[in-house]
């Protein structure tokens, strides 16, 4: 393999993508990985992909930002499932697509979980609020709830989960265990006490075991703030358990052999550190890796010529050219039109006015019409040289020489990766020469993601 050569090693195992997707077996594909590597994109095009060979699929997105919704042709994404119109249904396969709302789904838990009284309680106290609208880790956390949610309904054959850039994803794999360890800790559970009591011995304990205590935090927090919190810590005090039952059971579901973790990274050194800090994390994690997906990866139609060579065709161009310039220019400057040859022709003898031709039938071939030369010697006028062709094949090669550098930079980069976790399948995808913003967009990063290496006949084989 040569240094400039963009396809993977034989030795690298290939990511069969639509092996993948089409696995019956397989109900959950969770997409991770830095922020601007075309995570979301790539979960997209996998809904996408996937609906269009049969599948009923969700594409849950837990990234703020909305381009899957406009990639999509969906004016808004929300908390409810919403399909998507435009896909191919002809193998029996939907897709749907909805973005995690947090504080809606923290609601319809306490909704679910609460008698009316109890949950009006919660919903309504100004602590609960705060938590539920911005607490650290509840992103996360609910994130697993809902994808607990689409699971237990069984509505979906396949459900894609979209994450935040790859820290942020491993809060996903986090959240629950923070979770418990706030939920089990020294502050909720003094919090706790007196609703565990009771009655007035509640309160008796409350004044005389925590006065302290209690005095400490009202001036931490303050009284009104430290009243919320325990209102809220009562009313939430049987749901508790819930919480980190559910979530441990999201947890175990994230492990199970259905589910399927794809890393996302672009041919980088940033990006594919983090890739390979993220699989380590599942492996240790005992989450199940399907395999790298090497995004936005550049190619050449002509790899044949490396850098060196092309850089080498363009600086004997640019010499030659120097060289002829010397030699010929003075020459070539002193030529001008004989202004002074004779009289000027009668122009109504020529059938010419000094609009143009008359009559066009008895013009000249050679002569001027009102725009300027005709036909035959503006041809003649705007031939290129042979120097301008000269610079233009010079400036390509140049061009050339520059995407070449970048291949085998890319190449490199990857290769670092795979030495370090050669166990790990690997696809790569041709990048698209502009955005993604619509369903004909996804369906060629599909494409893309399944395609073998070794179909060279394919157009999107190579780098537009």
């Amino acid at each position: 393999m040569t240094s400039d050569t963009t396809t993977l090693d034989a030795s690298a195992p290939r990511l069969e993508v639509d092996t993948l997707i089409d696995d019956p077996h397989t109900r959950i594909v969770v997409c991770c990985g830095s922020g601007g590597v075309g995570k979301t994109t790539t979960a997209a095009a996998l809904g996408v992909r996937a609906a269009e060979r049969g599948r009923k699929v969700v594409v849950l997105t837990i990234d703020p930002a909305r381009r899957l919704a406009q990639s999509m042709g969906i004016s808004e994404l929300d908390n409810v499932p919403r399909q998507v119109k435009g896909v191919d249904e002809t193998a029996g396969g939907e897709l749907h697509a909805m973005m995690l709302d947090m504080k809606r789904t923290f609601d319809e838990i306490v909704e679910g979980h609460a008698d009316a009284d109890r949950a009006r309680a919660i919903l309504e106290n100004p602590f609960y609020q705060s938590l539920s609208a911005g607490f650290a880790g509840t992103q996360e956390y609910m994130a697993m709830e809902k994808l607990g949610q689409l699971r237990a309904n069984d509505e979906w054959d396949l459900i894609i989960v979209d994450t935040p850039p790859s820290r942020s994803a491993l809060d996903f794999l986090d959240a629950p265990k923070r979770l418990g360890s706030f939920l089990d800790g020294k502050f909720i559970r003094v919090l706790m006490a007196p609703a565990k009591v009771g009655g007035r011995a509640g309160m008796k304990f409350l004044n005389v075991g925590m006065s302290m205590m209690t005095g400490t935090l009202s001036k931490l927090m303050g009284g009104q703030l430290l009243r919320d919190v325990q209102t809220f810590v009562a009313a939430m005090d049987t749901m508790f358990g819930g919480f980190r039952t559910r979530a441990d059971a999201t947890y175990r579901l994230l492990q199970a052999p259905g589910t399927a973790f794809l890393v996302v990274a672009a041919p980088e050194r940033d990006a594919l550190r983090e890739a390979a800090y993220f699989v380590e994390r599942l492996a240790a994690e005992q989450m199940p890796l399907a395999g790298l997906v090497l995004n936005r990866v550049h190619g050449s139609g002509a790899a044949q010529l490396s850098a060196e060579r092309a850089l080498a065709a363009a600086e004997a161009l640019t010499d030659r050219m120097a060289e002829d310039t010397h030699a010929d220019g003075p020459a070539e400057a002193e030529q001008a039109p004989d202004t002074a040859a004779g009289p000027a022709p009668d122009r109504t003898e020529n059938n010419l006015e000094a609009t143009g031709i008359v009559d066009h039938d008895g013009g000249k071939a050679g002569s001027r019409t009102a725009g300027g030369l005709s036909p035959a010697a503006a041809a003649e006028h705007v031939t290129p040289t042979s120097a301008s062709a000269a610079q233009l094949a010079a400036g390509l090669l140049r061009l050339h020489a520059e995407r070449m550098q970048v291949l085998a930079r890319e190449r490199r980069t990857r290769d670092r990766f795979t030495a370090l976790h050669p166990e790990v399948p690997v696809t790569e995808v041709a990048a698209l020469p502009g955005d993604v913003h619509d369903l004909a967009g996804l369906r060629a990063i599909g494409d893309r993601l399944a395609l073998n290496p070794t179909d060279t006949d394919d157009p999107t084989n190579t780098e537009d």
